[in-house]
């Protein structure tokens, strides 16, 4: 068997890295190419060098208003705001319904089940849901809360996404937790641990594989959250500085205008978000990997 996978592995491997050089490798450095040039289609691209990044950077947040883009650096530092936000309580609330469900309690599949549910609705129907209710029940002189009030937005994206997300990570949490070998916390037991000293002395160094791929999954989908943030806030409110615009909206919005300036700024700005996440995860990956435990 060991000959047979020597003697044919490149009739494997060939044409699944021939479908990533073709569906990712190419299309990435075209758009890097892009980003330096405007253009409506690739065949009439033009360069103009670094003037896209530099619009970007120092003239942009002149040009802001309801219609097009807001500041893409003031998108950057609320993505990454809300991405430090949504991470910490979605990864600690999902940890911790992961611990009471693997309790031994009665009807522990039943609450499994429910709080996994909301994983299943599309991002869409989630946004325009949560901006019913919450539009509904709170409002400033009769108006949605939600379009006056930035605060309100960013605590809204923030609910909106735990909802969703937590059920998910508490499953793969639960699996975690129950791959710790039972000899092990017993011998916890046996030598006189209390619940906290298992809890973070055993459990979660022996769960740090599970906590490596909540991580990864929730950093990354925090970062290129779209359409939630676009069906709750669409990035607007009272102030015109957009300060509910997540970064993937606003590369949207600036591709929404469809004219060679902006086309070109918009690749511009997809290039560094996809370095932004690329970046952020590698190093998640990294510091995380490093402290994982062989059992």
């Amino acid at each position: 068997m060991e000959k047979a996978v020597k003697k044919y592995w490149p009739f494997f491997v060939i044409p699944t890295f021939g479908a990533f050089i073709i569906g990712f490798i190419i299309p990435f450095l075209e758009g890097v190419y892009l980003s330096f040039c405007q253009f409506v289609t690739v065949k009439d691209a033009q360069w103009v060098g670094l003037k896209n990044y530099i619009y970007i950077f120092t003239q942009e947040k002149y040009e802001i208003g309801f219609s097009g883009p807001g500041s893409f650096p003031t998108s950057f530092f609320f993505t990454l705001k809300f991405t430090i936000v949504s991470v910490i309580l979605i990864n600690v609330g999902g940890f911790l319904l992961a611990l009471a469900l693997t309790k031994g309690l009665k009807g522990t599949n039943i609450f499994r089940t429910i709080f996994f549910m909301p994983n299943l609705i599309g991002g869409v129907v989630l946004g325009y849901i949560w901006k019913t209710l919450i539009n509904c029940v709170l409002q400033i002189a009769g108006k949605p809360l939600l379009a006056l009030n930035s605060t309100a937005g960013f605590w809204g994206l923030v609910i909106l996404m735990c909802w969703q997300q937590m059920g998910y990570m508490m499953i793969i949490y639960i699996a975690g937790l129950q791959s710790v070998p039972d000899s092990v916390l017993e011998a916890a037991k046996i030598d006189g641990a209390s619940s906290m000293r298992t809890l973070f002395k055993v459990k979660l160094p022996m769960v740090m594989p599970s906590i490596t791929i909540c991580l990864f999954l929730t950093l990354s989908n925090s970062f290129k959250l779209f359409d939630q943030n676009m069906a709750l806030t669409n990035g607007e409110s009272y102030i015109l500085q957009k300060p509910t615009e997540m970064l993937a909206l606003n590369i949207y919005k600036t591709f929404a205008k469809n004219q060679p300036l902006w086309n070109g700024r918009g690749q511009a700005k997809a290039v560094i978000f996809c370095l932004i996440v690329i970046a952020v995860s590698l190093i998640q990956l990294k510091a995380t990997r490093s402290k994982e435990v062989q059992q």
